[in-house]
Formats: C-alpha cells, structure tokens, sequence
C-alpha cells in the first residue's frame, strides 16, 4: 500500500500562523499580503548591503532609491547566493563584514544583472508609540522569474470547489470520518514564502471490485497544489486516489498518482492557466463513474502474455523486476493486468526512501492507466 507524505510533512512543520481552517480565510490573507506588496526589477549594482542602523549585531539592511529594505531569512540566502557568497558562512559573521562581502560580490564577482525584487510593507508600532511603515524583502530572482500569485491560486480553488469546508472536495476527515476542521488538522497552510493546499472528496467514493487481496473496496479523490511567490519552490498540482488520511495528514492507499509540475519561468503565469486550471476544473466537475470505468477495464486488460516488453519499454530493468518482485509480495500472485501493474508500481515507490524518486515512481505508475483510459 503506497503512502503520500508531503501533506504530513507540511502538517508537522507549520505554526499556528500559517494554518487557515477554510479557502477564504487564506485567500483574504494573500490578498492583504499582494495589495501590500511591491515588486520591481533593478541592476545588482544598484543595491548596496549595509549593517543595520539600529542595531549593527541584528542584521542587514538594503539600501536602494527606496530606502532600507529588511531582508527575510530566504530573501537574504538568495541575495547571498547573487554574491556568491553561502548564506550559511556569513549568518556567522558580524553585519559589517557580511556587508563588505555581499556587497563586493554583487559588484565585481559578476557581470551586472537585473534582479527581480519582491518587497512587503506593513505597518509597526516604533517605541515611541508612532506608526511607521516597515519593508521587508521577500524575494530577490532572477529577472525572467515568473512570479503566479498564492491570492489567483487559492481564488481559482474556491471557484472550483468551494471553500474547503462544505462542498465535496474539503479537507480529509482522520481515517475517512468527518472531523471538525480546526488549526490543528486542516491541509491548508500557507506563509510569506510558499503555499500548500490539500483536498479530498471523500463523500463521492469510487467503489472497486478486486481492491486488494480479491476483497471489494473504495477510493477518494484528492489533490495537492503548491505555489511560491518567492522561488523556494516550483508550481504544482498532483491528482491520486487514496484510502484514507490518518490524524497526522499521511496519504495511505496511493493509487494513479499524477503530478504537474512548472519552473518559474517568464511564461508560468500563462502555463498556469493553460496547463494546470483546467486539469483542476475537469477534476472538480468530473463524476467518479469515468475513474471507476477506467479502473475496471484496467483490471481486465491482462499483460502476462508479454510482461517483459510491457515493463521493459517503460521501466528500467532493474524496476522491472523490483515492480514484479513487489507486486508478487503484495498480492501473492504474479502480475497478470494493467491494475496489477499499477499495484506493482505503487507498491515498489513506497520502499524508495528519497521522496523525489518515490514520488516520479508513483507518477509512472499513474501514467499507467493511460493505457485503457475510458474517453
């Protein structure tokens, strides 16, 4: 039985402050953070590192026709990175010398670039009781960076399918029963560097004969979407069927797992909208009959009268005989159809300790039912 544990992983990392118990609640806060935000594209010439004016051991500041811009933890790792300089040797050091350096490499270590920045303004109190606007670097990328905006995303989910709470596709219950959604156990989490959004329809179940071990049994629909406007990681969407997830957000039951994946490029904003939205609007209007379709013929479709060229022209030859060796250990019996293969698939991933790899195995083994797709 293969298992997903990215939303797991995302569950136990998050604060308090980065859990939102429904779409519009997170939503309003993207929002609040887009309409605060500024982004602008300068030469790394143009920017000059400098210790902190208030306080010379608290940090760095940047120096722009803006005025001082403090960087977060991952702004400065990138602004670090332009220099050529790690980030974690100068997190060491004193702010004046970490400012020598910076600023020496954005100068003369490299040709002069344009570098995207993406700032924040939000106001604070000084200790003079005044109110005061403070800047804060989020982002410093490459000038091609093409940034899709958490506030879009989490509106074209609404759109499609509710707000998370109510509809079919919402956050998981534990071990498939219903819960309350609190800040506690809900999948949807974002902050001022990435978002992640986990949802199921649960309610909508596909039934399946042959399910495991010749026992009937069902699947819910679910999907991942992840995002980031600062460049820690790609775009993304993945579609799967699943048993259920238990208490602590882990997938089990994994199967037809599919991914979509887009780099930041300068034309992810239009991919966006091309290749993943719609993919999210058939998934959220489709009925479970097609899937259920699909999966029956899978199960009738046989291949054991040429397995080798089956697995072979898709697999290594080694996965070959890890996929049958797991599939024959899972069901007690050889691969004989497309469902088997899937099965093999699915559960060879989950003895892959990488997740990446884990994750690209799950996703061939989903590709899979492309074969006997009902149309």
């Amino acid at each position: 039985m293969s298992i997903l544990m990215q939303a797991s992983n995302e569950w136990m990392k998050r604060p308090t402050d980065e859990r939102f118990i429904s779409l519009p609640e997170m939503h309003q806060s993207m929002k609040m953070t887009r309409e605060a935000s500024i982004q602008r594209t300068v030469s790394t010439r143009q920017i000059e590192v400098q210790p902190h004016a208030a306080d010379p051991i608290r940090g760095i500041t940047i120096q722009n026709e803006t005025g001082l811009i403090d960087p977060t933890h991952w702004s400065f790792g990138q602004l670090a990175s332009l220099s050529g300089a790690p980030a974690g040797y100068l997190r060491k050091l004193p702010s004046p010398i970490v400012a020598d350096a910076m600023n020496y490499g954005l100068r003369f270590n490299r040709n002069a670039e344009d570098v995207k920045l993406l700032a924040t303004e939000t106001p604070v109190i000084d200790e003079a009781g005044n109110v005061i606007s403070h800047t804060k670097l989020r982002a410093a990328t490459g000038s091609n960076y093409g940034r899709v905006w958490n506030e879009d995303i989490v509106s074209a989910l609404m759109g499609k399918f509710g707000d998370g709470v109510t509809g079919d596709f919402k956050v998981p219950g534990e071990f498939g029963v219903d819960v309350p959604i609190t800040r506690d156990n809900t999948t949807i989490y974002g902050s001022d560097r990435d978002m992640f959004v986990f949802l199921a329809d649960e309610k909508n179940r596909i039934e399946m004969k042959d399910r495991r071990d010749g026992q009937s049994g069902s699947l819910a629909r679910g999907f991942f979407v992840w995002n980031s406007e600062e460049g820690s990681k790609s775009i993304g969407a993945a579609f799967f069927l699943f048993d259920y997830a238990c208490m602590n957000r882990i997938v089990w039951g994994v199967q037809d797992f599919k991914e979509i994946r887009l780099r930041h490029s300068a034309g992810a904003p239009d991919r966006w909208l091309e290749e993943i939205s719609p993919v999210l609007m058939e998934y959220s209007e489709a009925s479970a009959a097609p899937i259920e379709a699909t999966i029956r013929e899978a199960q009738q479709k046989r291949v054991d009268d040429d397995l080798a060229k089956f697995l072979g022209n898709r697999f290594t030859k080694s996965e070959k005989t890890a996929i049958e060796n797991a599939h024959l250990r899972e069901e007690g019996r050889p691969i004989e159809t497309v469902w088997d293969a899937v099965t093999g698939v699915t559960a060879h991933a989950k003895t892959i300790p990488h997740q990446d790899q884990r994750v690209d195995m799950e996703r061939k083994g989903g590709n899979l039912l492309d074969l006997v797709a009902v149309k």
